[in-house]
């Protein structure tokens, strides 16, 4: 029996990328147990937490990209690409929160040097979670890193069927450009923490700024023929439609 095109990608294809969208985490589970001794870990820096920290954000912005070019492609004729978006924008979202909590752990956790009531306490919370709001407040880049994350949590939240038809197709569109806005700042924020060789967030800038550029273009071309022509004749005026 011959799969249809639509059981194709919900039993093949959708597991697939699926997977190897968990690549990356594998990585960060290969590069945490080879810093604890339990296997060889891949090659890092002499700051490998810093390494893994800077992986899981570059890697919630290579989602991010995949995600805004989705829609693009299905616009291109690609119909069965926007079937993957929402799989895609989960996982460049759960990529930013382990990039967050990551650094939440690895650099304020253990920067807080004591702990009289215990690592897992009320009062460890209370501390970290000041030291982080601390950082957001006195670090633009940061601000702007948890600005980009905090923006795409609604997304991830309203990314089922269930939320679309509670918000209707104009306003769940409407907020869901937003992406575009983590796109921005996520290229920004990695911009300010690399400081020196700023090649590889350049390349991510031009690409979600490329893919802007496209969406407005299409917006403005397909405006243009929505707009209906009047063309005056000898007898009267004849409305014609470009749409």
């Amino acid at each position: 029996m011959s799969l249809t095109p639509n059981q194709i990608i919900r039993w093949i294809l959708k597991p697939l990328i699926f997977l190897l969208c968990l690549l990356p985490f594998a990585w960060l589970v290969w590069a945490l147990g080879g810093m604890f001794g339990y296997w060889t870990p891949p090659a890092l820096s002499p700051n490998p937490l810093s390494d893994i920290t800077n992986e899981t954000g570059v890697w919630a912005i290579r989602f991010i990209c995949i995600t805004l070019a989705l829609t693009p492609l299905r616009r291109l004729g690609v119909n069965s690409a926007v079937r993957f978006r929402r799989m895609v924008g989960l996982f460049a979202c759960f990529y930013g929160t382990l990039h967050f909590f990551i650094y939440a752990i690895a650099d304020r956790l253990l920067g807080l040097i004591d702990f009289p009531e215990g690592v897992v306490s009320m009062d460890t919370a209370t501390r970290l979670s000041k030291a982080v709001l601390e950082d957001v407040y006195k670090r633009p880049f940061i601000t702007v890193g948890f600005t980009a994350l905090v923006l795409m949590l609604p997304l991830a939240i309203t990314s089922t069927a269930g939320w679309i038809r509670r918000l209707g197709g104009k306003r769940w569109n409407a907020l869901h450009r937003l992406v575009y806005a983590t796109g921005v700042l996520a290229v920004v924020h990695y911009w300010w923490l690399v400081k020196a060789d700023v090649s590889r967030p350049r390349n991510y800038g031009l690409i979600v700024g490329g893919l802007l550029l496209f969406r407005i273009v299409w917006a403005r071309m397909h405006a243009k023929k929505a707009v209906p022509v009047v063309k005056r004749t000898g007898i009267g005026e004849q409305t014609i439609s470009n749409s």
